[in-house]
Formats: structure tokens, sequence, C-alpha cells
């Protein structure tokens, strides 16, 4: 019996033996696979699509840490990724959402590499998000999940997970286990209910939702139903944060599968269409600066275009490199010429200029 101040020991093994999947959820589930299915047509479509990373693979990072309770403004973030010594100068929140996107993508390089997810990815995953060269929780270590401050009661327990480092290892085990050699299950319900599974894991002292929420997305470029890791599932976990922790409890304390299968699915479904539409706006906004740009400013590449639609702020030394340009002067001139097209504006700091491709702000500051 499930008692929430007692380590949760007794968390049943995967595949969950209750598990009833029917037409309700079957019908869910084929409205989420399709529309995955359209958005990873969308993304092969692109010409360079690691140009996601810095966009929408960042929005991702920074609504994932915002679930935690960890803030910051888009104009940080963009700052930050202008160069890599502002990324060393963030905020610590700054550095959470930054780390994450590192995460993300290192973890999509090892996926590539590995041909699958393993101990191995997810502790890498894990130490990634938060700069820390620790592994599965210790022994000792009395992790506890508290109400929030701003709850009903406030710091009362409602979770205590499995504790015991060789009974974390097993669980991790089984759950990497069921991810492979259950065929009989589909693999978007499978990463459904893999993600409850880690949650209630909880194999790390901290950092275990925004591990949780990469090692989804990197099932699914692992099983080939997304080919970057991109979909934009936060969002909708952000949005619908009160039902995501009442159902995780829900399967706890009820072994209630079904109603957490619903959300999770149209979790998909949703942000799969709010990806989809965010990149035909970038796409559609990338290809009508091409053109305007190209006709009335003579230097102006697709090359360069691409460099404007590769992360919101381009700091003057990328432009200077992409262009050749040597003098000041020159660049200068150049960018004068794209803020009187109105493609471009500027701002200083500390005699550094920044230049905004604002198009691609408003799209983003849109999702």
């Amino acid at each position: 019996m499930f008692d929430r101040n007692v380590p949760f020991n007794d968390l049943a093994n995967l595949p969950p033996p209750e598990l009833i999947i029917d037409n309700e959820i079957l019908i869910k589930w084929g409205l989420a696979s399709r529309n995955l299915a359209e958005l990873n047509k969308n993304i092969l479509r692109m010409p360079n699509p690691s140009m996601l990373i810095n966009t929408i693979g960042l929005r991702e990072a920074k609504t994932s840490t915002a679930i935690e309770n960890i803030f910051t403004t888009d104009d940080e973030l963009y700052r930050a990724i202008s160069s890599q010594l502002r990324e060393e100068h963030a905020s610590p929140s700054a550095k959470e959402v930054l780390r994450y996107r590192e995460a993300l993508w290192g973890g999509y390089q090892l996926i590539k590499e590995e041909d699958r997810l393993t101990e191995g990815v997810i502790l890498q995953v894990f130490q990634k998000t938060k700069n820390s060269t620790q592994g599965f929780r210790p022994p000792q270590s009395l992790t506890v999940i508290r109400r929030g401050n701003s709850e009903l009661r406030p710091g009362e327990v409602i979770y205590t997970p499995p504790r015991g480092e060789q009974i974390i290892k097993d669980k991790i085990k089984n759950l990497l286990d069921f991810l492979y050699l259950h065929p009989e299950i589909d693999p978007l319900l499978k990463m459904a209910i893999a993600h409850y599974q880690f949650e209630a894991i909880h194999p790390f002292t901290d950092g275990n939702g925004r591990t949780g929420r990469i090692l989804n997305l990197l099932y699914l470029v692992d099983q080939g139903l997304l080919s970057q890791p991109v979909l934009y599932l936060s969002r909708h976990i952000l949005e619908n944060k009160a039902d995501y922790y009442l159902l995780l409890a829900g399967v706890t304390q009820r072994a209630a599968w079904k109603p957490w299968l619903l959300f999770m699915m149209e979790a998909v479904e949703r942000t799969a269409k709010q990806t989809n539409q965010m990149i035909d706006d970038i796409m559609d906004q990338k290809e009508a600066t091409l053109q305007t740009a190209k006709s009335k400013i003579s230097w102006y590449s697709s090359e360069f275009n691409d460099l404007l639609f590769s992360q919101p702020y381009i700091k003057q030394d990328r432009i200077k490199e992409v262009l050749n340009i040597k003098s000041r002067t020159t660049l200068a001139k150049y960018a004068n010429e794209l803020k009187h097209q109105g493609i471009i504006s500027s701002f200083y700091e500390k005699k550094e200029a920044y230049y905004i491709n604002n198009d691609l702000v408003r799209i983003l500051a849109e999702t």
C-alpha cells in the first residue's frame, strides 16, 4: 500500500500490470502520431534543421526550466547565446536554461552514437543539465517531494521516491528494458509510460524533471519519430502544470494510467501542431526576408540570411566572419543598409554591437 512518507520501493516494474489501452487512448494516440509525423516531415524539409536548436530548442529549454520555477527573460537568453563569453557571465537562471539546451543537444549526439538510450546517456544528460559529476542518489540521501510554498499545506510530504543504490539501478534497468523489449506497445505510448516511471524513480537528488523531459525527446528521436529533438513538449506541461502533477500522483496512488496517457497524447498532439506552425512561420519569414533583401541590397546572400535566422541576436564578429569583412567602416555601412530596410535593429553594450532579427524574435515570442 502506498504511503507518501515511506520510500516507494514497491514501485511496480514495467510494463504496468494494470495497463489497459482502450479505444479512447488509441484515438488520442492516432492523433498524436499523425501530428508528430507531420512535424517530422516539416523538419526534414529544412535545409539546415540544426538551426532549430537556438530557436525552438531554446524555447523548450526555457519552458522546461520554468516548470521548476526557474525564470529568465528572452532578452537575457538571446544575449547569452550570442557568444561563449556572454554565456559564461549569464545569470544563474539563464545558465540553468543554457545547460538544458546543451544537455538536449549533447544527448542528441549521444543517441546518434549509442543508437539507444542507456544508463550512461541518462547520467550524462543529468550531469550536463546540472553541471555536476554526481551519479544516482546515494542511499543516505533522504529525498522527499513536498508541496510548494504557494500550495495548501506548504512543505507537506507528498511522495518519497524509492531509496537504495541497487534499487534505483534495478528500476532504471527495468525502464530501459521496457523501452526496447516490448514491441507490442507503441513507442509513443512507451514514452509516456516511461516518463511517469522515471519521475517516480526520481533517481537524482535534483534535476529529475528536466532530465526526464529531455529523455522524452531523445527517445522519440531514437525511435525515428523525430529527426531533431525540437518538439516543444514543455509548453503543454507548463500550461497545465497542476494537472501534470495531479495525474502523476494518480498513477502512483491509484494506478490511474488512462488519464495520464490521455494527457500525454494530448500534449504531443498539441505541441506537435504548435511546433509545426512555428517552423512554418520561421521558414516563411526567412524566405520573405531573403527575397526582399536580395531585391534591395546587392551583397545580400542566402548564407547571410541563414545566419540571421540561426538565432535572434547576432554579434558583429559573426557578421564580419560570414561576410568576410575586415573594416569596421564597411561593417557599419552594411549594417545601416540592413537597418534602413527594416531587416535588423541593433543595440550596443560596452561598445559592442548586437544585431537583432526582429521578425524571428516576434515569432518566438508568439509561442
